[in-house]
Protein backbone atom coordinates (compact mmCIF):
# COMPACT_ATOMS: atom_id res chain seq x y z
CA UNK A 1 0.00 0.00 0.00
CA UNK A 2 1.36 3.41 -1.26
CA UNK A 3 2.16 5.88 1.52
CA UNK A 4 -0.23 9.27 1.30
CA UNK A 5 1.55 12.03 -0.17
CA UNK A 6 2.43 15.31 1.74
CA UNK A 7 0.49 18.29 1.87
CA UNK A 8 1.83 21.44 0.65
CA UNK A 9 1.44 23.06 4.27
CA UNK A 10 3.56 20.40 6.13
CA UNK A 11 7.19 22.10 6.29
CA UNK A 12 8.79 18.66 5.34
CA UNK A 13 6.63 18.49 2.05
CA UNK A 14 9.00 17.61 -0.57
CA UNK A 15 8.30 20.59 -2.82
CA UNK A 16 8.43 23.54 -0.34
CA UNK A 17 10.08 26.55 -1.13
CA UNK A 18 10.55 25.74 -4.64
CA UNK A 19 10.14 27.54 -7.15
CA UNK A 20 7.28 26.41 -9.87
CA UNK A 21 8.79 25.65 -13.45
CA UNK A 22 10.47 28.52 -15.77
CA UNK A 23 8.44 26.85 -18.59
CA UNK A 24 5.15 27.02 -19.79
CA UNK A 25 5.67 31.02 -20.39
CA UNK A 26 5.27 33.31 -23.55
CA UNK A 27 9.37 34.08 -24.01
CA UNK A 28 8.86 37.07 -26.23
CA UNK A 29 6.06 38.53 -23.85
CA UNK A 30 7.94 37.91 -20.99
CA UNK A 31 10.86 40.45 -22.14
CA UNK A 32 10.06 43.82 -21.87
CA UNK A 33 14.34 44.82 -23.43
CA UNK A 34 13.61 42.48 -26.41
CA UNK A 35 10.10 43.98 -27.56
CA UNK A 36 11.32 47.22 -26.84
CA UNK A 37 14.58 46.96 -29.09
CA UNK A 38 12.91 44.57 -31.85
CA UNK A 39 10.26 47.55 -32.13
CA UNK A 40 12.86 50.49 -32.32
CA UNK A 41 15.22 48.69 -34.54
CA UNK A 42 12.44 48.82 -36.76
CA UNK A 43 10.50 45.37 -36.15
CA UNK A 44 7.29 46.39 -34.44
CA UNK A 45 5.09 44.86 -37.70
CA UNK A 46 6.33 41.71 -36.13
CA UNK A 47 5.17 41.70 -32.73
CA UNK A 48 2.69 39.31 -33.86
CA UNK A 49 4.79 36.53 -35.56
CA UNK A 50 7.62 36.71 -32.72
CA UNK A 51 4.61 37.13 -29.90
CA UNK A 52 3.52 33.66 -32.15
CA UNK A 53 7.10 31.78 -32.25
CA UNK A 54 7.42 32.96 -28.34
CA UNK A 55 4.81 31.29 -27.22
CA UNK A 56 6.04 28.27 -28.78
CA UNK A 57 9.08 28.07 -27.57
CA UNK A 58 8.14 29.04 -23.89
CA UNK A 59 6.22 25.96 -23.82
CA UNK A 60 7.20 22.71 -21.59
CA UNK A 61 7.44 20.76 -24.64
CA UNK A 62 9.59 22.32 -26.45
CA UNK A 63 11.68 22.99 -23.32
CA UNK A 64 11.85 19.08 -23.16
CA UNK A 65 12.67 18.74 -27.05
CA UNK A 66 15.61 20.77 -26.34
CA UNK A 67 16.71 18.86 -23.46
CA UNK A 68 16.47 15.52 -25.21
CA UNK A 69 18.75 16.84 -28.43
CA UNK A 70 21.54 17.28 -26.40
CA UNK A 71 21.07 13.99 -23.72
CA UNK A 72 20.94 11.53 -27.01
CA UNK A 73 23.80 13.32 -29.29
CA UNK A 74 24.38 12.55 -33.01
CA UNK A 75 26.10 9.17 -34.06
CA UNK A 76 28.13 9.27 -36.78
CA UNK A 77 27.35 5.73 -39.09
CA UNK A 78 30.48 5.75 -41.39
CA UNK A 79 29.25 2.29 -42.99
CA UNK A 80 26.42 0.68 -43.39
CA UNK A 81 25.48 -3.12 -42.48
CA UNK A 82 27.30 -4.17 -46.03
CA UNK A 83 30.12 -2.49 -45.44
CA UNK A 84 29.88 0.11 -48.21
CA UNK A 85 31.01 3.38 -46.90
CA UNK A 86 27.80 6.50 -45.98
CA UNK A 87 29.50 8.31 -44.02
CA UNK A 88 25.77 9.67 -42.14
CA UNK A 89 25.11 11.23 -38.98
CA UNK A 90 22.24 10.15 -37.13
CA UNK A 91 20.39 12.26 -35.00
CA UNK A 92 18.01 11.59 -32.42
CA UNK A 93 14.05 12.92 -33.49
CA UNK A 94 14.06 16.32 -31.16
CA UNK A 95 17.12 17.69 -33.20
CA UNK A 96 14.59 17.28 -36.53
CA UNK A 97 11.69 18.54 -34.61
CA UNK A 98 13.72 21.83 -33.85
CA UNK A 99 14.89 22.10 -37.00
CA UNK A 100 11.18 21.74 -38.44
CA UNK A 101 10.04 24.55 -36.49
CA UNK A 102 12.93 26.90 -37.01
CA UNK A 103 13.37 26.40 -40.26
CA UNK A 104 8.98 27.40 -41.00
CA UNK A 105 9.71 30.34 -38.97
CA UNK A 106 12.57 31.26 -41.54
CA UNK A 107 15.55 31.31 -39.17
CA UNK A 108 17.62 30.41 -42.46
CA UNK A 109 16.34 32.86 -45.20
CA UNK A 110 13.46 35.41 -43.64
CA UNK A 111 15.47 38.25 -44.73
CA UNK A 112 16.31 37.13 -47.85
CA UNK A 113 12.91 36.31 -49.10
CA UNK A 114 11.29 39.32 -47.55
CA UNK A 115 13.84 42.40 -47.40
CA UNK A 116 11.68 44.79 -45.94
CA UNK A 117 12.82 47.35 -43.63
CA UNK A 118 13.01 45.13 -40.28
CA UNK A 119 13.65 42.11 -41.66
CA UNK A 120 17.08 41.15 -40.23
CA UNK A 121 15.87 42.70 -37.06
CA UNK A 122 13.03 40.55 -36.82
CA UNK A 123 15.35 37.63 -37.94
CA UNK A 124 17.49 38.76 -34.92
CA UNK A 125 14.59 38.70 -32.59
CA UNK A 126 13.29 35.03 -33.31
CA UNK A 127 16.84 34.01 -33.49
CA UNK A 128 17.71 35.46 -29.88
CA UNK A 129 14.62 34.02 -28.87
CA UNK A 130 15.39 30.24 -30.02
CA UNK A 131 18.35 30.68 -28.30
CA UNK A 132 17.11 30.64 -25.22
CA UNK A 133 16.00 27.10 -25.18
CA UNK A 134 18.38 24.98 -27.43
CA UNK A 135 21.74 26.45 -29.91
CA UNK A 136 23.02 23.09 -31.49
CA UNK A 137 19.91 23.60 -33.98
CA UNK A 138 21.31 27.07 -34.78
CA UNK A 139 24.71 26.12 -36.25
CA UNK A 140 23.06 24.85 -39.65
CA UNK A 141 20.71 27.63 -39.48
CA UNK A 142 23.30 30.83 -39.10
CA UNK A 143 25.27 28.85 -41.86
CA UNK A 144 22.64 28.97 -44.13
CA UNK A 145 21.75 32.15 -43.44
CA UNK A 146 25.00 33.39 -44.45
CA UNK A 147 25.64 31.38 -47.34
CA UNK A 148 23.26 33.47 -49.20
CA UNK A 149 24.68 36.77 -49.76
CA UNK A 150 27.96 35.17 -50.80
CA UNK A 151 25.89 32.85 -53.39
CA UNK A 152 23.96 35.24 -55.16
CA UNK A 153 26.70 37.75 -55.23
CA UNK A 154 28.29 35.11 -57.05
CA UNK A 155 25.97 33.24 -59.12
CA UNK A 156 27.38 34.05 -62.16
CA UNK A 157 30.17 31.85 -61.75
CA UNK A 158 28.22 29.28 -60.46
CA UNK A 159 25.92 29.10 -63.25
CA UNK A 160 23.29 27.20 -63.41
CA UNK A 161 23.84 25.69 -60.30
CA UNK A 162 22.99 28.92 -58.39
CA UNK A 163 19.27 28.22 -60.11
CA UNK A 164 19.31 24.69 -58.39
CA UNK A 165 20.42 25.81 -55.46
CA UNK A 166 19.23 29.38 -54.11
CA UNK A 167 15.71 28.14 -54.55
CA UNK A 168 16.39 25.22 -52.22
CA UNK A 169 18.10 26.96 -49.50
CA UNK A 170 14.98 30.08 -49.09
CA UNK A 171 12.96 26.84 -48.71
CA UNK A 172 11.24 26.99 -45.18
CA UNK A 173 10.23 23.11 -45.28
CA UNK A 174 12.84 20.95 -43.77
CA UNK A 175 14.16 18.35 -45.80
CA UNK A 176 16.63 15.71 -43.61
CA UNK A 177 16.55 13.35 -47.21
CA UNK A 178 20.21 12.47 -48.27
CA UNK A 179 19.35 13.14 -51.69
CA UNK A 180 20.97 15.12 -54.37
CA UNK A 181 19.80 18.98 -54.60
CA UNK A 182 17.69 18.69 -56.96
CA UNK A 183 15.32 15.82 -55.33
CA UNK A 184 14.97 17.87 -52.22
CA UNK A 185 12.39 20.75 -51.09
CA UNK A 186 15.10 22.58 -48.72
CA UNK A 187 18.75 22.58 -48.14
CA UNK A 188 21.04 23.39 -45.74
CA UNK A 189 24.68 24.91 -46.55
CA UNK A 190 27.50 24.20 -44.13
CA UNK A 191 31.49 25.58 -43.70
CA UNK A 192 34.69 24.39 -43.74
CA UNK A 193 37.58 26.43 -43.31
CA UNK A 194 39.85 25.39 -40.81
CA UNK A 195 42.77 23.02 -40.66
CA UNK A 196 44.61 20.97 -37.93
CA UNK A 197 48.17 23.12 -38.81
CA UNK A 198 46.65 27.15 -39.04
CA UNK A 199 43.21 27.40 -37.65
CA UNK A 200 42.33 30.80 -37.75
CA UNK A 201 45.39 31.28 -40.01
CA UNK A 202 43.41 30.00 -43.12
CA UNK A 203 46.23 31.08 -45.29
CA UNK A 204 48.26 28.04 -44.03
CA UNK A 205 45.86 25.82 -45.74
CA UNK A 206 47.03 22.67 -47.57
CA UNK A 207 44.21 21.65 -49.06
CA UNK A 208 44.64 21.89 -52.85
CA UNK A 209 41.68 22.36 -55.80
CA UNK A 210 42.50 20.78 -58.94
CA UNK A 211 40.19 22.67 -62.12
CA UNK A 212 38.76 19.46 -64.07
CA UNK A 213 38.10 19.65 -67.53
CA UNK A 214 34.15 20.75 -66.98
CA UNK A 215 34.96 23.69 -65.06
CA UNK A 216 34.44 21.99 -61.86
CA UNK A 217 37.24 21.12 -59.30
CA UNK A 218 38.49 17.77 -57.41
CA UNK A 219 39.48 18.56 -53.70
CA UNK A 220 42.20 16.55 -51.77
CA UNK A 221 43.24 17.04 -48.46
CA UNK A 222 40.94 18.03 -44.37
CA UNK A 223 39.12 19.82 -42.35
CA UNK A 224 39.99 20.29 -38.78
CA UNK A 225 36.75 21.56 -38.12
CA UNK A 226 34.09 21.06 -40.71
CA UNK A 227 31.08 22.26 -39.07
CA UNK A 228 27.48 20.55 -39.18
CA UNK A 229 28.50 17.72 -41.78
CA UNK A 230 24.93 16.43 -42.65
CA UNK A 231 24.22 19.79 -44.90
CA UNK A 232 23.87 19.63 -48.28
CA UNK A 233 26.62 21.65 -49.12
CA UNK A 234 29.67 23.61 -47.42
CA UNK A 235 31.27 26.61 -48.44
CA UNK A 236 35.25 25.68 -48.49
CA UNK A 237 38.66 27.08 -49.08
CA UNK A 238 41.38 25.20 -50.62
CA UNK A 239 44.12 25.90 -52.64
CA UNK A 240 43.94 26.23 -56.33
CA UNK A 241 46.55 27.52 -58.81
CA UNK A 242 45.47 31.15 -58.45
CA UNK A 243 46.20 31.32 -54.77
CA UNK A 244 43.76 30.52 -51.78
CA UNK A 245 39.95 30.23 -53.45
CA UNK A 246 36.22 29.42 -51.84
CA UNK A 247 34.18 26.53 -53.33
CA UNK A 248 30.64 25.40 -52.97
CA UNK A 249 31.08 21.36 -52.02
CA UNK A 250 28.07 19.68 -52.77
CA UNK A 251 27.24 16.46 -49.91
CA UNK A 252 25.58 14.45 -52.96
CA UNK A 253 26.57 14.44 -56.54
CA UNK A 254 23.75 15.11 -59.26
CA UNK A 255 23.84 11.63 -60.17
CA UNK A 256 23.03 10.10 -56.28
CA UNK A 257 26.41 9.48 -55.66
CA UNK A 258 28.19 10.71 -52.64
CA UNK A 259 30.83 13.16 -53.08
CA UNK A 260 34.00 11.85 -51.67
CA UNK A 261 33.99 13.64 -48.40
CA UNK A 262 34.98 11.03 -45.81
CA UNK A 263 34.05 11.62 -42.25
CA UNK A 264 36.79 11.06 -39.83
CA UNK A 265 35.10 11.39 -36.47
CA UNK A 266 32.36 14.00 -34.81
CA UNK A 267 34.66 16.23 -32.11
CA UNK A 268 33.44 15.49 -28.80
CA UNK A 269 32.60 19.02 -27.40
CA UNK A 270 32.64 20.57 -24.45
CA UNK A 271 28.74 21.87 -25.51
CA UNK A 272 27.14 22.40 -28.31
CA UNK A 273 26.65 18.80 -28.03
CA UNK A 274 22.83 18.32 -30.07
CA UNK A 275 25.03 19.46 -33.32
CA UNK A 276 27.25 17.43 -35.19
CA UNK A 277 30.91 18.97 -35.97
CA UNK A 278 33.80 16.78 -37.36
CA UNK A 279 37.05 16.34 -39.22
CA UNK A 280 36.80 15.29 -42.83
CA UNK A 281 38.99 14.22 -45.45
CA UNK A 282 38.82 15.20 -48.76
CA UNK A 283 39.62 12.56 -51.66
CA UNK A 284 38.97 14.08 -54.87
CA UNK A 285 35.88 15.87 -53.99
CA UNK A 286 33.88 17.55 -56.68
CA UNK A 287 33.51 21.02 -55.92
CA UNK A 288 32.57 24.43 -57.91
CA UNK A 289 34.65 27.74 -57.66
CA UNK A 290 33.12 30.61 -56.30
CA UNK A 291 34.14 34.25 -57.76
CA UNK A 292 37.88 33.99 -58.54
CA UNK A 293 40.90 31.84 -57.86
CA UNK A 294 43.04 33.49 -55.37
CA UNK A 295 40.12 35.73 -53.92
CA UNK A 296 38.81 33.02 -50.92
CA UNK A 297 39.11 35.16 -48.38
CA UNK A 298 37.29 38.51 -49.07
CA UNK A 299 34.73 35.95 -50.54
CA UNK A 300 34.64 33.89 -47.35
CA UNK A 301 34.36 37.08 -45.19
CA UNK A 302 31.36 38.14 -46.19
CA UNK A 303 29.86 34.96 -45.22
CA UNK A 304 31.95 35.41 -41.56
CA UNK A 305 30.31 38.42 -41.13
CA UNK A 306 26.97 37.15 -40.83
CA UNK A 307 27.52 34.31 -38.60
CA UNK A 308 29.98 36.86 -36.08
CA UNK A 309 26.15 38.82 -36.12
CA UNK A 310 24.76 35.36 -35.11
CA UNK A 311 27.23 34.62 -32.36
CA UNK A 312 26.57 37.94 -30.51
CA UNK A 313 22.82 37.61 -30.82
CA UNK A 314 22.86 33.83 -29.52
CA UNK A 315 25.59 34.95 -26.92
CA UNK A 316 22.60 37.38 -25.61
CA UNK A 317 20.09 35.08 -25.76
CA UNK A 318 22.12 32.76 -23.78
CA UNK A 319 22.06 35.85 -21.23
CA UNK A 320 18.80 36.67 -20.87
CA UNK A 321 17.24 33.39 -20.65
CA UNK A 322 20.00 32.75 -17.71
CA UNK A 323 19.32 36.25 -15.86
CA UNK A 324 15.39 35.16 -16.77
CA UNK A 325 16.12 31.75 -14.85
CA UNK A 326 17.93 33.71 -11.84
CA UNK A 327 15.04 36.03 -11.40
CA UNK A 328 12.81 33.81 -11.36
CA UNK A 329 13.88 31.63 -8.64
CA UNK A 330 14.72 34.08 -6.57
CA UNK A 331 10.94 35.56 -7.01
CA UNK A 332 9.60 32.14 -5.22
CA UNK A 333 12.53 31.29 -3.15
CA UNK A 334 12.58 32.11 0.42
CA UNK A 335 15.56 32.37 2.74
CA UNK A 336 16.23 33.82 6.24
CA UNK A 337 12.78 34.82 6.09
CA UNK A 338 12.41 36.78 3.05
CA UNK A 339 12.61 36.58 -0.81
CA UNK A 340 15.90 36.62 -2.43
CA UNK A 341 14.49 39.09 -4.81
CA UNK A 342 13.63 41.22 -1.64
CA UNK A 343 17.23 40.89 -0.10
CA UNK A 344 20.02 43.86 -0.96
CA UNK A 345 23.16 41.59 -1.85
CA UNK A 346 20.60 39.18 -4.25
CA UNK A 347 19.26 42.64 -5.73
CA UNK A 348 22.81 43.80 -6.74
CA UNK A 349 23.61 40.54 -8.15
CA UNK A 350 20.09 40.24 -9.92
CA UNK A 351 20.12 43.88 -11.45
CA UNK A 352 23.96 43.35 -12.26
CA UNK A 353 22.73 40.32 -14.49
CA UNK A 354 19.65 42.30 -15.68
CA UNK A 355 22.17 45.11 -17.20
CA UNK A 356 24.26 42.90 -18.59
CA UNK A 357 21.64 40.84 -20.25
CA UNK A 358 20.05 44.21 -21.82
CA UNK A 359 22.56 45.63 -22.88
CA UNK A 360 23.51 42.69 -24.99
CA UNK A 361 19.98 42.50 -26.41
CA UNK A 362 20.32 46.24 -27.37
CA UNK A 363 23.83 46.37 -28.76
CA UNK A 364 22.62 42.76 -30.94
CA UNK A 365 19.53 44.46 -32.53
CA UNK A 366 20.93 47.93 -32.78
CA UNK A 367 23.59 46.06 -34.80
CA UNK A 368 21.07 44.06 -36.89
CA UNK A 369 19.77 47.06 -38.52
CA UNK A 370 23.04 47.63 -39.77
CA UNK A 371 22.92 44.72 -41.70
CA UNK A 372 19.47 45.33 -43.31
CA UNK A 373 19.18 45.07 -46.75
CA UNK A 374 18.28 49.04 -47.56
CA UNK A 375 20.89 50.37 -45.00
CA UNK A 376 23.00 53.76 -46.02
CA UNK A 377 26.77 53.80 -46.23
CA UNK A 378 26.77 55.18 -42.31
CA UNK A 379 25.22 51.90 -41.17
CA UNK A 380 27.61 49.48 -43.07
CA UNK A 381 30.63 51.61 -42.15
CA UNK A 382 28.98 51.37 -38.51
CA UNK A 383 28.92 47.17 -39.06
CA UNK A 384 32.53 46.82 -40.20
CA UNK A 385 33.67 47.92 -36.81
CA UNK A 386 30.91 47.21 -34.88
CA UNK A 387 30.26 43.66 -35.61
CA UNK A 388 33.79 42.19 -34.24
CA UNK A 389 34.10 44.63 -30.87
CA UNK A 390 30.33 43.53 -30.14
CA UNK A 391 31.05 39.75 -31.29
CA UNK A 392 33.77 39.51 -28.81
CA UNK A 393 32.25 41.73 -26.19
CA UNK A 394 28.92 39.87 -26.13
CA UNK A 395 30.44 36.88 -26.26
CA UNK A 396 32.96 37.44 -23.88
CA UNK A 397 30.67 38.21 -20.70
CA UNK A 398 28.42 35.79 -21.34
CA UNK A 399 30.31 32.88 -19.36
CA UNK A 400 30.24 35.30 -16.36
CA UNK A 401 26.89 35.89 -16.19
CA UNK A 402 25.88 32.14 -16.76
CA UNK A 403 28.17 31.02 -13.91
CA UNK A 404 26.53 33.55 -11.67
CA UNK A 405 23.21 33.38 -12.82
CA UNK A 406 23.60 29.51 -11.86
CA UNK A 407 24.91 30.16 -8.35
CA UNK A 408 21.78 32.21 -7.85
CA UNK A 409 20.17 29.28 -8.03
CA UNK A 410 22.50 27.10 -5.84
CA UNK A 411 22.66 23.36 -6.16
CA UNK A 412 19.42 23.34 -8.20
CA UNK A 413 21.00 25.67 -10.64
CA UNK A 414 23.93 22.71 -10.71
CA UNK A 415 22.29 19.91 -11.69
CA UNK A 416 21.08 19.62 -15.50
CA UNK A 417 17.32 19.66 -15.27
CA UNK A 418 17.71 23.32 -14.28
CA UNK A 419 18.95 23.79 -17.68
CA UNK A 420 22.06 26.04 -16.78
CA UNK A 421 24.90 23.83 -17.21
CA UNK A 422 23.94 23.19 -20.88
CA UNK A 423 23.78 26.98 -21.28
CA UNK A 424 27.27 26.99 -18.92
CA UNK A 425 28.65 24.64 -21.44
CA UNK A 426 27.66 26.59 -24.51
CA UNK A 427 28.74 30.10 -23.81
CA UNK A 428 32.27 29.91 -25.07
CA UNK A 429 31.12 28.85 -28.41
CA UNK A 430 30.46 32.04 -29.61
CA UNK A 431 33.38 33.20 -28.19
CA UNK A 432 35.74 30.99 -30.11
CA UNK A 433 33.84 30.28 -33.33
CA UNK A 434 34.26 32.70 -36.67
CA UNK A 435 37.21 34.19 -34.57
CA UNK A 436 38.10 34.12 -31.38
CA UNK A 437 38.66 37.19 -28.97
CA UNK A 438 42.09 37.48 -30.25
CA UNK A 439 41.03 37.49 -33.64
CA UNK A 440 37.96 39.82 -33.42
CA UNK A 441 40.12 42.57 -31.67
CA UNK A 442 42.55 42.96 -34.13
CA UNK A 443 39.86 43.20 -36.77
CA UNK A 444 38.70 45.87 -35.14
CA UNK A 445 42.16 47.76 -34.72
CA UNK A 446 42.46 47.01 -38.82
CA UNK A 447 38.73 48.33 -39.45
CA UNK A 448 39.73 51.78 -37.10
CA UNK A 449 42.92 52.41 -38.80
CA UNK A 450 41.63 51.34 -42.92
CA UNK A 451 38.47 53.18 -41.95
CA UNK A 452 38.01 56.59 -40.86
CA UNK A 453 34.10 55.90 -41.54
CA UNK A 454 34.13 53.11 -39.78
CA UNK A 455 35.07 54.95 -36.95
CA UNK A 456 33.49 58.07 -37.29
CA UNK A 457 29.83 55.79 -37.77
CA UNK A 458 30.42 54.08 -34.36
CA UNK A 459 31.19 57.58 -32.60
CA UNK A 460 28.56 59.27 -34.15
CA UNK A 461 25.87 56.46 -32.86
CA UNK A 462 27.37 57.16 -29.51
CA UNK A 463 26.95 60.96 -29.73
CA UNK A 464 22.93 60.51 -30.44
CA UNK A 465 23.47 60.33 -26.62
CA UNK A 466 25.45 63.34 -26.11
CA UNK A 467 24.80 65.36 -23.12
CA UNK A 468 22.52 62.58 -21.44
CA UNK A 469 24.88 61.43 -18.90
CA UNK A 470 28.44 63.26 -18.31
CA UNK A 471 30.07 59.68 -17.69
CA UNK A 472 29.39 58.52 -21.16
CA UNK A 473 30.52 62.10 -22.67
CA UNK A 474 34.06 61.19 -21.21
CA UNK A 475 34.03 57.95 -21.85
CA UNK A 476 33.28 59.11 -26.09
CA UNK A 477 35.75 61.51 -26.02
CA UNK A 478 38.58 59.11 -24.37
CA UNK A 479 37.01 56.58 -26.90
CA UNK A 480 37.80 59.02 -29.89
CA UNK A 481 41.32 59.38 -28.96
CA UNK A 482 42.21 56.23 -28.70
CA UNK A 483 40.63 55.14 -32.04
CA UNK A 484 42.15 58.24 -34.05
CA UNK A 485 45.51 57.18 -32.76
CA UNK A 486 47.35 55.61 -36.22
CA UNK A 487 50.19 54.45 -33.44
CA UNK A 488 47.62 52.31 -30.73
CA UNK A 489 49.35 49.09 -29.91
CA UNK A 490 48.33 45.65 -30.77
CA UNK A 491 48.37 44.70 -26.93
CA UNK A 492 45.59 47.04 -26.27
CA UNK A 493 43.14 45.95 -28.70
CA UNK A 494 41.05 44.02 -26.10
CA UNK A 495 40.45 47.49 -23.67
CA UNK A 496 39.54 49.29 -27.54
CA UNK A 497 37.27 46.32 -28.42
CA UNK A 498 35.42 46.40 -25.20
CA UNK A 499 35.29 50.24 -24.93
CA UNK A 500 33.79 50.18 -28.48
CA UNK A 501 30.87 48.30 -26.94
CA UNK A 502 30.49 48.97 -23.60
CA UNK A 503 29.84 52.79 -25.42
CA UNK A 504 27.59 51.75 -27.72
CA UNK A 505 25.28 49.91 -25.20
CA UNK A 506 25.82 52.64 -22.56
CA UNK A 507 24.85 54.72 -25.43
CA UNK A 508 21.48 52.87 -26.37
CA UNK A 509 20.42 52.49 -22.92
CA UNK A 510 20.60 55.89 -21.56
CA UNK A 511 18.66 56.65 -24.64
CA UNK A 512 15.81 54.10 -24.32
CA UNK A 513 15.92 51.72 -21.45
CA UNK A 514 13.73 52.99 -17.95
CA UNK A 515 16.43 55.86 -16.35
CA UNK A 516 17.10 53.17 -13.75
CA UNK A 517 19.04 51.03 -15.81
CA UNK A 518 20.86 53.40 -18.17
CA UNK A 519 22.07 54.98 -14.82
CA UNK A 520 23.54 52.30 -12.95
CA UNK A 521 24.71 51.03 -16.52
CA UNK A 522 27.01 54.18 -16.77
CA UNK A 523 28.00 54.47 -13.15
CA UNK A 524 28.92 50.76 -12.82
CA UNK A 525 30.88 50.03 -16.54
CA UNK A 526 32.06 53.51 -17.14
CA UNK A 527 32.86 55.02 -13.82
CA UNK A 528 36.32 54.28 -12.47
CA UNK A 529 36.84 51.27 -10.10
CA UNK A 530 34.72 49.05 -11.98
CA UNK A 531 35.73 45.15 -10.45
CA UNK A 532 34.45 44.07 -13.22
CA UNK A 533 32.45 40.87 -11.35
CA UNK A 534 28.55 40.89 -11.20
CA UNK A 535 26.95 42.21 -8.19
CA UNK A 536 29.26 45.19 -7.23
CA UNK A 537 26.97 47.90 -8.52
CA UNK A 538 27.97 51.32 -6.54
CA UNK A 539 25.47 52.77 -3.68
CA UNK A 540 23.02 55.19 -5.33
CA UNK A 541 21.95 52.76 -8.06
CA UNK A 542 18.25 51.69 -7.64
CA UNK A 543 18.30 48.33 -7.20
CA UNK A 544 15.03 47.10 -6.70
CA UNK A 545 13.60 49.18 -9.63
CA UNK A 546 16.20 47.32 -11.97
CA UNK A 547 14.70 44.54 -10.49
CA UNK A 548 11.53 44.85 -10.93
CA UNK A 549 11.98 45.83 -14.84
CA UNK A 550 12.66 41.55 -15.18
CA UNK A 551 10.14 40.71 -13.11
CA UNK A 552 7.18 39.21 -14.71
CA UNK A 553 5.74 37.65 -11.54
CA UNK A 554 5.32 38.67 -8.23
Amino acid sequence: MSRPRKVESDPTFCGANQPPPFEGRNLYLADRALQDAASREGALWAHERLTAWGELLGRTETFALAARANRYAPELRSHDRFGERIDEVAFDPAWHELMRLAMREGEHCAPWLEPRDGAQVARATAYLLHAEVENGTQCPLTMTYAAVPVLRRHAASLAPLADLWLPRILGREYDPQSLPVAAKSSALIGMGMTERQGGSDVRANLTRAKQTADGSYRLTGHKWFFSAPMCDAHMVLAQADGGLSCFLLPRMLPDGMRNAVRIVRLKDKLGNRSNASSEVEFDGAHAWLLGEEGRGVPIIIEMVQHTRLDCAIGSAGLMRSAAAQAVHHATHRRAFGRRLVEQPLMQNVLADLILEAEASTALALRLARAFEAGAQENERSLARLATPAVKYWVCKRAPTLIAEALEVLGGNGYVEESALPRLYREAPLNSIWEGSGNVMCLDVLRAARRESAAVDAVLAEIALARGTDGRLDRHAATLAAALRQPETQERDARRIAGAIAIGLAAALLVRHAPAAIGDAYCASRLDDGYAGALGTLPSGVALAAIVATACDEK
